[in-house]
């Protein structure tokens, strides 16, 4: 499933022909994806314009006139796509991706299309598995919608700090790793780079959380370099178009290559990178997940 890192990079090849634009048509192709379209969902978008494109967790906000908001979800294999109105690709690869894609999505998993106008042209989305989703939302509910009330902490910015951690890690017995992967925690945050981000904080994924916190409640030395640590990974992350495993790629077609940096995640049996250490990456599952971590140097 695309992570934060990817979401952002597609929200950033979107927005600047999405943003301004007038949404001329819609064109549904199914009537559901993993969850069935909202009612009249063409009818209530066509017409207006789209006055910002935003992210909340993996969630894309397109901003609609009219006090709406679109949440749209790429659940495990969606992706958009930018063409002209003549059905050809209008973006070009984003500078500086190595690995670019030509395009080679089966047309019959189009299943969204957004018709622009200023500028003219198509965003479509493409869904093989259709576990993705869209929603309708009014813009003042959003933060009691079921999609984001129950959110935690956007890891990309400065409101993520041990100090904001502490209080939502005090007196648990959950492994580390599990506790970051909680959602109401932290906001968008993946397997894969919490197991980056705790191989840059030598900590251990089967660390118990609690321990990260002091008795007075207070944050505790490495969980402020923690929460570092995972506004790192994320910025680096983002930076390097995202990660490309299976069936993700940027809005452009360029695909990700924050993989080709990857220090543990799926490095199973490979030596430690950190300088020094003669650790050799493990794999083992927690919660049903694969985490990859070198026992030597992760305590």
């Amino acid at each position: 499933m695309p992570e934060l890192p990817e979401v952002e990079t597609v929200r950033r090849g979107l927005a600047p022909v999405m943003e301004g634009a007038r949404i001329a048509r819609v064109e549904t192709r199914r009537e559901a994806l993993r969850f069935p379209l909202p009612d009249r969902f063409a009818a209530r978008l066509e017409g207006r314009r789209i006055l910002s494109l935003g992210r909340r967790a993996k969630y894309l906000l397109a901003e609609i006139e009219g006090d709406l908001l679109l949440a749209m979800h790429l659940g495990m294999s969606g992706s958009f796509r930018i063409e002209g109105i003549d059905g050809t690709d209008a973006a070009e690869p984003v500078a500086g991706a190595a690995f670019h894609l030509a395009r080679s999505e089966d047309r019959l998993h189009d299943h969204v299309l957004f018709h622009l106008d200023t500028p003219a042209a198509r965003i479509v989305f493409n869904d093989p598995r259709r576990f993705g989703y869209m929603s309708l939302i009014e813009a003042a509910a959003r933060d009691t919608h079921p999609h984001f009330r129950a959110l935690g902490i956007e890891p990309t910015g400065n409101a993520l700090s041990g100090e904001a951690l502490a209080p939502r890690l005090k007196g648990k017995a959950a492994p580390l790793k599990a506790a970051l992967l909680d959602q109401t925690i932290i906001a968008g945050l993946g397997n894969i780079y919490v197991c980056e981000a705790l191989w840059r904080a030598r900590l251990s994924p089967r660390r118990l959380a609690g321990t990260l916190v002091k008795v007075d409640g207070r944050p505790t030395r490495r969980l402020d370099e923690l929460a570092l640590h995972i506004r790192e990974t994320i910025r680096d992350a983002i930076e390097a178009g995202g990660s490309t495993l299976r069936d993700y790629r940027q809005a452009d077609g360029a695909l990700g290559y924050f993989q080709h940096r990857f220090s543990v995640y799926d490095r199973e049996g490979e030596p430690c990178r950190r300088e020094g250490c003669r650790g050799i990456v493990q794999r083992i599952v927690q919660s049903g997940r694969s985490t990859f971590f070198c026992p030597v140097c992760q305590r």
